[in-house]
C-alpha cells in the first residue's frame, strides 16, 4: 500500500480558529505546555436576571432537601428508626419514608440508577448540560462559595484588586474570614452527610463527646476537605479535568439541541458602538465581554460550543442586561440549536425538532425502565420465605417406623407490624409437624416474627411409612398471614429406595 503526504497544503498559521477565553489564558499561563497547569484565577462578575434567579431557587432548594431530609422524623413501630431517610448499614436497611429496602432488594437502588442516568441522557439531548448548570454539587455549592467571596471580598473589580494588593489588615481579615466561612459550609456539608447514615438526634449528641463511630468522622472529614477544596479552591478545574461527562455528553448532542448559544447571524459583525450611532451593516454584539465576565468557568460563548460550558445561561442574563441599554433586542445569547442559527443565517424560518430518533429512544428506554420499577415495587412481598432441609442426617428413621425430615425456615417480615405466620406442609399424606418442644400436630403450625426481623424457625416434618413410595418426594411449605401469601418448595427424604 502507498502512502501520500501532501506537502502542498500550508499549515493553518498557531492560534487561527476561535479559541476560547479559558484556553487562551491556560496557554499565557504555561506557553510551555506540560502535565500540569496552574490554575488561572476567574472573577466571574454578580448579574441579574431570569436565569440567575433560577439558580437561587435551585440553590436554596437543594441545599434545603440536603440539610435538613435527615432530620425529617417518622414514625415507625418497636425498636425501628424514626428517621424518614436513612441508610442503616448495621442493620442492613434503607428506609425511605414509608418504604423499607432490604440487601436482597438491591435492584430496586440498581433501577433507580439507571432510570436517573436515562433522564439525564434525554435531558442532554434536549436541553444540552441543564444538570451541570443548575444542579450539580458542585455547580451548587461553587455557587454557594462564590456568594460568600462576594460578600467578603466584593464583586469582581474587588476582588481583583485584593488580590493584586500587598498583604494588609484589611485583605488578611477579608481572606481569613472567608475561608473560615468556607471551612465551615463544607464541614456541615460533611456533618450532614453522615446524618443519612445514623440517626441524626443521636448522632448529633455523640458527636461532640466522641462517641460517635469511627466512620462518623472520617466520612466528616473527607467530605469537609474535598468540599473545600473542590468548591473553594479547584472550581471549574473539577469540572473541566475530572468529571467524565462533559467528554461522554458529546455523544448525546447533536445540531438541533438546546444549548446556551451565541446568536452570530444576529450578532455579527460585531464591534463597539456609541449612542447614536446607526445599526446599519453591523451586528448587534458590541464586544463588550460583558459574558465572558460574568462566566464562571472563564470561557467566551461566542466562540461556539466548548467543553467548559456548563450551561448555566449567566452569559444570557449579562448579554440582556447590556442590550437594554444599548436599545436593541434581548436574547442575542440565548438556549438555541445550530441548526436554527444556520437557518437564519441563510434567510430561512429557524425550526426546532425536539422529537427525534435520540431522544424517542432515550425517552422509550426510560419509560420502560420505570415501567418495570413501578411493577416489581407493586408486586413487592412483605414477606419473604426460604427453607433449609437438614443435610445430615438426610431423614431419621423413628422406632415405629415413620420417616422424619428437618427443616429451617427463614422468614423475613418486611412490613412495619408484627405479624403471626401459619405454616402449612403438603406433599406427604398425613404428615406431621412440630417445632423443637412443642408437640406433633396434623398440619399446621404457627409463629410470630417482629416487624423488620427475619427468624429462623426449626421444623420437623414425619410421615407414616406406609405413606411414603419413592424415596424423594416434592414438598411445599406455605406460609399464611391475613392476606399475605407465599410458598417455597423443598424435598421430602424418605429413603423408601434404600434397602
Amino acid at each position: 500500500m502507498t502512502t501520500v503526504i501532501d506537502r502542498t497544503r500550508t499549515p493553518e498559521p498557531e492560534g487561527s480558529g476561535p479559541v476560547s477565553a479559558a484556553a487562551r489564558a491556560r496557554k499565557k499561563a504555561d506557553p510551555g505546555g506540560g502535565l500540569y497547569k496552574a490554575r488561572t484565577p476567574i472573577y466571574p462578575k454578580l448579574v441579574h436576571g431570569t436565569w440567575r434567579n433560577i439558580k437561587w431557587a435551585l440553590l436554596i432548594l437543594t441545599l434545603g432537601i440536603y440539610y435538613l431530609t435527615p432530620w425529617i422524623r417518622w414514625d415507625r413501630p418497636g425498636g425501628l428508626p424514626d428517621q424518614a431517610v436513612l441508610v442503616d448499614f448495621t442493620g442492613r436497611r434503607f428506609y425511605f419514608f414509608w418504604i423499607q429496602l432490604w440487601p436482597q432488594e438491591v435492584y430496586f437502588i440498581t433501577g433507580l440508577l439507571v432510570m436517573g442516568a436515562l433522564a439525564l441522557f434525554l435531558t442532554t439531548a434536549l436541553f444540552g448540560r441543564l444538570w451541570c448548570g443548575y444542579a450539580c454539587p458542585q455547580t451548587v455549592w461553587t455557587d454557594l462559595y462564590i456568594y460568600v467571596e462576594r460578600l467578603f471580598e466584593g464583586d469582581r473589580n474587588a476582588r481583583m484588586k485584593l488580590d493584586a494588593s500587598p498583604m494588609s489588615f484589611n485583605k488578611a481579615w477579608r481572606k481569613s474570614g472567608k475561608h473560615l466561612a468556607w471551612l465551615g459550609i463544607a464541614f456541615g456539608t460533611g456533618g450532614a452527610w453522615i446524618f443519612y447514615f445514623h440517626d441524626a438526634p443521636t448522632l448529633i449528641r455523640t458527636f461532640w463527646v466522641g462517641q460517635a463511630p469511627m466512620t462518623a468522622y472520617v466520612s466528616c472529614a473527607v467530605l469537609t476537605g474535598t468540599t473545600y477544596v473542590f468548591a473553594g479552591w479547584m472550581r471549574e478545574q473539577v469540572c473541566t479535568y475530572m468529571c467524565p461527562w462533559p467528554r461522554i455528553q458529546g455523544a448525546m448532542l447533536d445540531f438541533n439541541s438546546l444549548q446556551v448559544t451565541y446568536r452570530k447571524d444576529r450578532g455579527e459583525p460585531r464591534g463597539p458602538h456609541k449612542k447614536g450611532q446607526d445599526w446599519t451593516g453591523r451586528g448587534d454584539c458590541i464586544d463588550c465581554n460583558a459574558c465572558v465576565v460574568a462566566c464562571p468557568m472563564g470561557i467566551d460563548i461566542r466562540d461556539g460550543a466548548q467543553l467548559e460550558c456548563i450551561n448555566c445561561g449567566l452569559c444570557i442574563d449579562a448579554c440582556n442586561e447590556i442590550m437594554e441599554r444599548v436599545g436593541r433586542p434581548k436574547g442575542l445569547i440565548f438556549y438555541d440549536t445550530d441548526n436554527a442559527v444556520a437557518q437564519r443565517s441563510c434567510g430561512q424560518k429557524p425550526t426546532y425538532h425536539l422529537v427525534r430518533s435520540r431522544t424517542i429512544y432515550y425517552a422509550v428506554a426510560f419509560s420502560l425502565v420505570s415501567a418495570i420499577m413501578l411493577w416489581g415495587f407493586l408486586h413487592r412481598q412483605e414477606i419473604d420465605l426460604h427453607v433449609l432441609r437438614d443435610r445430615n442426617p438426610t431423614f431419621v428413621r423413628l422406632h415405629d417406623g415413620s420417616i422424619r425430615n428437618g427443616y429451617t425456615l427463614k422468614v423475613s417480615n418486611r412490613g412495619f407490624q408484627t405479624r403471626t405466620f401459619e405454616v402449612d406442609f403438603t406433599g406427604v399424606p398425613h404428615a406431621r409437624l412440630k417445632t423443637p418442644g412443642a408437640a406433633a400436630t396434623d398440619g399446621e403450625i404457627a409463629f410470630t416474627v417482629e416487624p423488620n426481623q427475619t427468624r429462623a424457625v426449626r421444623v420437623f416434618v414425619t410421615g407414616a411409612q406406609g405413606d411414603l413410595e419413592d424415596a424423594n418426594l416434592p414438598a411445599t411449605f406455605t406460609l399464611v398471614s391475613g392476606d399475605l401469601k407465599i410458598a417455597a418448595k423443598s424435598t421430602f427424604l424418605s429413603g423408601a429406595a434404600n434397602p
